[in-house]
């Protein structure tokens, strides 16, 4: 945001010259200066700041995206205020601006990595309030990259250097969160009371599913059970109330169908008229047709056509949905929650396949024009093998010689140079621009990235550590390569905070304050002036 940093900071000066002219000599040890730069080093001071402030952004990109579809979002998910922040460091570094560019927070992270109950699946055990409080440490560590960052530019202006630009201009490091709230942990009480939780911790997205909340599954595992509309509607509602209670009157919701993968629901709704709503859910039952006289005492029933059918029940009393009728459903499940409040849809597929998604969506355009998907760019998805079996029948078609593959093996590394593996590649790498133009996807995310990365990067690095390279696995494999890209973490003393606690420490207790940093500070080995390897391409400053 721009000039905001440098406004409230005049602001502030503003203010604290006034309190000190009020409260007189008590207050000669506190300087305004000082006192400014720290308001402007935290400019959102409760997590509905953050909230409201975000919803405008994610308003604003919706509409954007809307006028252009090239103008789609992205997040990673992310388990930790850590790995949040030192994603949006990176993206300011990168990519020179945060615009577009989000956070998202999985459910399925949560559980995996965040529960005191230990490591869990993606089924809704893990404590409720481990989601708002990891939006709440996530904001709390992006907070604490803006302050870091404000610091070393007042540092600099301190020191003569004109940085007074980078200072009015400075972008923030908060972005908009998509929270998930699984099935919403029990019934619409329950939904309402977490989202505020949620919304005062800073989300202004909350993401909600229409799988029963207590034997709610992964969206790419089997075992699925969805619940009638009328129940997600309220569920819907809860969500809006809590939005509205807080003053986040622009929040958003994403209301996610498992209907493509789920063939059971656990109750059948009341039908009040021929035609509502519950009467299109219970036309997608399966059902037998039974004559009276073979009707069991205590069998359910349905009226249907004239006749009376005996809907498909399970030994655990769920009730199946016919062969085929998935797509129906999660069409009119769309449909629905954008008729009920959504702002945002997420249909759960189990490939990533630009024309299947684009025949859901385009269907529901036909009713609501101005639909838009956030889309999971799953981790649970083969890539490489979907879209190898996406281009070899693309080859197959254009009439291409396909004998040298075989179909039955297509992640073979033997194939990873291919023509079929190039062009496999280029239509993963154009995905999202080809979904957001064709099918209507308005925010791309992959919900578990770091989980991956973590697990791979760990299995590198003990492989030489533990072998023959000992420490040299870490310093060519980690430490030297944070050092050539100029990752911030490389000084970690000072990423944790311990410049920004000394520049404190001087503001409260002046040339008497014990600082970290000096001499004997072992972080001043990293900064090198000039560098022996080229970094980006060049000669320059490393640290």
């Amino acid at each position: 945001m721009k000039n905001l940093p440098q406004s409230n900071y005049r602001s502030a000066l503003r203010t604290v010259r006034d309190l000190k002219e009020k409260y007189g000599q008590t207050w000669h040890a506190i300087n305004p200066e000082n006192a400014a730069r720290m308001v402007a080093q935290n400019q959102f001071k409760t997590g509905l700041d953050i909230a409201k402030y975000t919803a405008a952004i994610m308003r604003k990109d919706m509409a954007a995206y809307d006028a252009d579809s090239s103008n789609y979002t992205q997040s990673l998910g992310c388990w930790h205020g850590f790995v949040a922040q030192q994603k949006m460091i990176a993206v300011k570094k990168h990519h020179k601006t945060t615009s577009k560019k989000y956070l998202y927070l999985s459910g399925w992270m949560v559980a995996a990595l965040r529960s005191e109950f230990g490591p869990l699946p993606d089924q809704s055990m893990h404590e409720k309030t481990a989601v708002s409080g990891l939006i709440e440490e996530i904001y709390d560590f992006l907070r604490q990259a803006d302050a870091i960052e404000l610091n070393d530019l007042f540092k600099r202006l301190d020191n003569g250097e004109d940085v007074q630009n980078d200072i009015d201009n400075f972008e923030t490091h908060i972005v908009p969160i998509i929270a998930d709230i699984d099935a919403g942990f029990g019934n619409e009480e329950a939904t309402y009371l977490l989202a505020k939780k949620m919304i005062q911790a800073g989300a202004c997205a909350i993401q909600i599913e229409n799988q029963v909340s207590d034997a709610k599954q992964c969206g790419h595992q089997d075992g699925k059970v969805t619940v009638p509309h009328e129940d997600f509607v309220a569920k819907l509602n809860a969500v809006r109330y809590a939005f509205i209670e807080l003053g986040v009157d622009d929040g958003i919701i994403v209301a996610r169908t498992d209907s493509e993968g789920a063939g059971l629901t656990q109750k059948l709704p009341v039908s009040q008229k021929p035609g509502d709503l519950a009467s299109q859910y219970l036309a997608f039952i399966e059902a037998k047709a039974v004559d009276i006289e073979e009707v069991k005492d205590d069998d359910v029933l349905l009226k249907r056509d004239g006749k009376l059918v005996r809907p498909i029940r399970l030994a655990n009393g769920l009730y199946k949905f016919k062969e085929g009728s998935n797509i129906d459903r999660v069409v009119l499940d769309c449909i629905t929650s954008l008729q009920n409040g959504a702002d945002l849809l997420w249909i759960e597929t189990p490939t990533p396949n630009v024309e299947q998604i684009a025949y859901m969506v385009n269907r529901i355009k036909t009713v609501v024009p101005n639909a838009k998907l956030v889309y999971n760019n799953s981790p649970s998805f083969n890539w490489t093998l979907n879209f190898r079996n996406q281009a070899y029948d693309e080859m197959l078609a254009e009439g291409e010689n396909m004998t040298a593959y075989d179909r039955n093996n297509l992640m073979d590394a033997q194939y990873d140079h291919s023509e079929l593996c190039h062009r496999a590649d280029k239509k993963i790498k154009t995905f999202q621009l080809d979904s957001a133009r064709e099918a209507g996807i308005f925010h791309h995310l992959i919900t578990l990235p770091t989980y991956h990365t973590t697990a791979l990067h760990m299995n590198d690095l003990t492989e030489g550590y533990f072998g023959d390279e000992g420490m040299l696995a870490y310093v060519r494999g980690v430490q030297r390569q944070e050092i050539r890209k100029n990752v911030s973490c490389v000084k970690h003393q000072r990423m944790a905070g311990s410049d920004l606690g000394d520049a404190h420490k001087t503001f409260f207790a002046g040339d008497k304050a014990l600082k970290a940093g000096g001499e004997k500070n072992t972080s001043n080995q990293f900064e090198v002036k000039s560098a022996s390897e080229p970094v980006d391409g060049k000669l320059g400053v490393v640290a």
